[in-house]
């Protein structure tokens, strides 16, 4: 029954970490996957103030810790891996159930959080498929710089009144005024996806570790992997 327990515990690790690994996977729609510069500068940001920060991925290497062969040989061949865990502990659940281990009470309550689980996936996996309507990010930008263009017309007429050292003042306060513009625009655009693997992402990472730390300890084990600390103050 121990080792029943642990195989649960374990299983439950591999799949915090393989869904983090397939929320990841860059989309057609994301900013590394645009052509020329605008590609060019996520695919950068990703390397410097990203994932890059904490080098190779580490799902492959978790799995390899908690997974038995066959189940960690299996994944590849499934769409989505990380489903297909929760499957497997569904059906070790109902095994344990077939063999008088857990009770009808028990069961069930273990079912549901396997189901809520699975509704926590489901609901990470349609904000990272579903991207927001074209429209409303075209138009919000198309917005932004319409004002922009006409924002000067209005300053500078207005600052005219002050005479002419009015005019050399409008112009930083016309910069100011549409660089504030701007950053809202990017920071709506970058806020559409937190699975994209950026600075300003979810940190997946340090919580998938911390809940591993948890879980580990609850099994009374000592070598415990260290905390995912900041990188360059990002975390990931």
């Amino acid at each position: 029954m121990a080792e029943t327990h642990q195989a649960l515990i374990y299983r439950h690790i591999a799949w915090l970490y393989q869904l983090r690994r397939q929320l990841l996977e860059p989309t057609a729609w994301e900013h590394v996957s645009q052509p020329g510069l605008y590609g060019q500068d996520a695919q950068q940001k990703r390397q410097t103030i990203g994932l890059g920060l904490f080098g190779e991925d580490l799902t492959q290497e978790q799995l390899h810790r908690y997974l038995a062969p066959a189940e960690r040989e299996a994944l590849p061949a499934y769409h989505n891996a990380a489903a297909q865990l929760l499957d497997q502990q569904s059906q070790q659940v109902a095994r344990l159930r077939k063999a008088g281990c857990v009770g009808d009470v028990e069961h069930m309550a273990l079912q549901g959080i396997l189901n809520e689980f699975y509704e926590h996936q489901g609901k990470a996996e349609r904000i990272k498929k579903t991207p927001f309507p074209r429209q409303f990010a075209s138009v919000g930008f198309m917005m932004v710089c319409i004002f922009i263009a006409m924002l000067p017309f209005g300053l500078f007429a207005e600052f005219s009144k002050l005479g002419d050292h009015g005019l050399w003042v409008a112009i930083p306060l016309v910069v100011l005024i549409s660089w504030v513009y701007v950053v809202m625009e990017l920071v709506g655009d970058y806020s559409e996806n937190p699975f994209e693997g950026l600075s300003n992402d979810v940190p997946m990472l340090a919580l998938s570790r911390s809940i591993e730390i948890d879980l580990l300890q609850q099994l009374g084990k000592t070598d415990l992997p260290a905390p995912i600390q900041p990188v360059a103050h990002v975390l990931l």
